[in-house]
């Protein structure tokens, strides 16, 4: 997926049966992912592992501009949030 985020924005807390890769192309991201909260820019490469619940929000003052590939025959996500 191609994620072209403004500031302030980002998905609920969930999970997927799979490892999910976060390649952040542009901008500041803040990744919480299980109990680790991880904060990343443009070059950095994120993995969360299978199963574990993350969320992450565009934490700067400009776009966040990033690729996530969901190495999986379909896309399965469990929302934990609403």
């Amino acid at each position: 997926m191609v994620i072209d985020a403004p500031p302030g924005s980002g998905p609920k807390l969930h999970r997927h049966p799979y490892e999910e890769v976060f390649v952040v192309q542009e901008g500041v991201v803040t990744f919480t992912a299980g109990d680790e909260v991880v904060e990343a820019s443009g070059g950095q490469v994120v993995v969360v592992p299978a199963g574990v619940p993350h969320k992450f929000v565009n934490s700067g003052t400009g776009p966040l501009r990033q690729i996530d590939i969901h190495p999986a025959g379909r896309f399965v996500t469990e929302w934990l949030e609403d």
